[in-house]
């Protein structure tokens, strides 16, 4: 074969060769594309699942909390009235030792405002 016919067919080949590697690059593109288009859909589903569980975190936190004061109120509302059952029953008993010996009554009174002046004077 002469020069110019090996030149000719070198050509050839390597225009061929050249179609493929762009046809292949193009090929490329389209599935880096591709595939761009569906990390973006997986965030974006990933983010919405994110968001999804936050808020039922949230509704969850806002429920134990609203639980909490609310058996924090009622055992609240247990000491107070235990606490005014209690100080009924102590202004009861006085009433009632005051009645039945006023001069008992009297005389604890004296003592102890004696006590107090004393202490109160140091």
């Amino acid at each position: 074969m002469n020069e110019t016919t090996k030149d000719a067919a070198q050509s050839s080949a390597d225009d061929r060769a050249y179609a493929r590697l762009e046809k292949d690059v193009a090929a490329v593109k389209n599935d880096v594309s591709h595939l761009s288009q569906q990390i973006s859909e997986t965030v974006n589903a990933l983010g919405a699942v994110a968001q999804s569980q936050a808020r039922r975190g949230l509704r969850n936190a806002r429920a134990d909390v609203n639980s909490v004061m609310s058996g924090a109120s009622e055992r609240g509302q247990a000491v107070a009235n235990a606490a005014h059952d209690a100080a009924s029953s102590v202004g009861d008993a006085l009433a009632d030792v005051i009645q039945e010996r006023p001069a008992a009554t009297l005389a604890l009174a004296l003592g102890l405002g004696f006590l107090i002046g004393v202490i109160w004077r140091r």
